[in-house]
């Protein structure tokens, strides 16, 4: 990710952290009507969820000027998902549905650039995660982020 691409992430998920609530329940709602099949993952309280996905953004979002302290964490959080049941083609239906969510909370707000800019930061998250994912399933490591076809 780019300087700008960072600042552009960050000042608008600082826009939306005051209704946090209302955005992780967009988002639940946006990955649902994707694949609906996906509500079978989620066993606990959805708006309890919200807010830990919410927190495990802002973490990492508030970090990606030195991502390296969180990798562990994101990778972690992968290898937890990939328990749960989730798997790589999801990550897309995710990327789909945060994309969708961010649209929708910054209205004319959400340009192109910042529409790229949440991509690149998603490659990168995701790509943590992912590589998580296969260390839990014993695979071989993904390539790097940036180089991952088909993320949105």
């Amino acid at each position: 990710m780019t300087p700008t691409e960072k600042q552009l992430v960050q000042a608008s998920f600082a826009r939306l952290a005051p209704s946090a609530d209302a955005v992780a329940e967009m988002f639940y709602r946006e990955l649902f009507v994707l694949d609906p099949g996906l509500r079978k993952l989620f066993k606990s309280d959805l708006a309890q969820q919200g807010r830990k996905l919410m927190s495990m953004l802002g973490t990492a979002i508030v970090n990606l000027d030195r991502l390296e302290s969180v990798a562990p964490a994101v990778r972690d959080l992968g290898r937890r998902h990939a328990g749960y049941g989730v798997e790589p083609s999801d990550y897309e239906t995710v990327a789909c549905a945060l994309i969708a969510t961010l649209e929708q909370g910054l209205g004319s707000d959400f340009t192109p650039a910042l529409r790229e800019a949440w991509t690149s930061c998603y490659r990168v998250l995701s790509g943590e995660m992912m590589a998580g994912a296969s260390e839990c399933r014993g695979e071989r490591p993904l390539p790097e982020p940036a180089a991952q076809p088909g993320l949105y």
